[in-house]
């Protein structure tokens, strides 16, 4: 069994690799660009891998609203190109997506499940939903992977690379921090995700699949949390998301079901959000006493 995995170096790619017990040919960018997709093809046909994972995306989600053919162009176009590549060779693709596709039925408050009917806000959210239709269409062996708000050691270290990081980040320059209290969605944890995401591929169980940790809360209920268990004081305040002002329009809910990992595929569910922020806050204070 041969893995290729797109966008390696980042958050999950990071977490999901050691866990692939096979020969794992870890792609970054100047190798495996979605904006190359010839290149991409001749390199996938050369390696022939049995699956393909693929962890890249456009993720400026504000940004897509002033560049929208940019992220069509890696999330849409790019994936569809790499689908079309993976049936070529016959191998399975794994792709990653997000619970911005959902949005647009303003009253729902019930978590998604995988076959709820989708409607983004964004540009963003509309580009990745591109890419899961790509993908469906044109490579019969697929896992698409719906998530949320991906947290990771890897993108730790104080330069705001997820959440959590920019929460703390705020907390050490003093002053009040505004977080929007009118989004409710399920940011998770990379370890958790790979973990329950490379147990699915191995089941072969193709089709789409919800995958974050367990529970819902705002965002400013979970910088509430960050800064409880990090023991941090910090003055965080809740703000509307018309009070923040955003270039892109996110779900007011966007919680995602995850019960078709266990009923179609026989996978446990990860586990709830608490524990897994915890758990991410354990791993990031050893990475800082490894490095001192």
């Amino acid at each position: 069994m041969k893995y290729a995995v797109i966008g390696a170096a980042g958050q999950l790619g990071r977490d999901l690799c050691p866990l692939l017990d096979a020969e794992v040919v870890q792609l970054g960018r100047p190798t495996a660009d979605l904006l190359r997709p010839d290149a991409l093809d001749a390199l996938l046909t050369e390696l022939k891998p049995d699956v393909v994972i693929n962890c890249a995306a456009y993720n400026f989600v504000d940004k897509a609203e002033a560049e929208p053919d940019a992220a069509f162009a890696v999330n849409s176009w790019g994936v569809r190109s790499l689908a079309r590549t993976c049936a070529k060779l016959d191998c399975t693709l794994v792709h990653f997506s997000t619970d911005y596709v959902f949005g647009s039925r303003r009253d729902h408050n019930d978590a998604y499940r995988h076959d709820a009917v989708p409607g983004p806000l964004s540009v963003y959210g509309l580009s990745k939903l591109a890419g899961e239709y790509a993908v469906q269409a044109e490579c019969e062996k697929h896992f698409i992977i719906r998530t949320c708000g991906l947290y990771g050691v890897w993108g730790s270290g104080g330069k705001g690379t997820n959440f959590v990081e920019t929460m703390l980040k705020l907390a050490g320059r003093g002053g009040p921090i505004k977080v929007v209290n009118d989004q409710r969605c399920t940011p998770s944890y990379t370890v958790d995700v790979a973990k329950t995401a490379a147990a699915l591929f191995s089941t072969e169980q193709f089709g789409l699949y919800h995958v974050t940790n367990a529970g819902s809360m705002t965002w400013f209920e979970f910088a509430q949390a960050i800064f409880q268990l990090a023991n941090v004081e910090a003055n965080v305040l809740p703000i509307t998301s018309a009070d923040f002002g955003a270039a892109a329009r996110r779900p007011s809910f966007s919680v995602l079901d995850n019960s078709h990992l266990i009923t179609a595929a026989g996978v446990e569910a990860p586990r709830p959000w608490l524990g897994a922020l915890e758990a991410y806050l354990a791993q990031r204070q050893q990475k800082v006493q490894s490095a001192t």
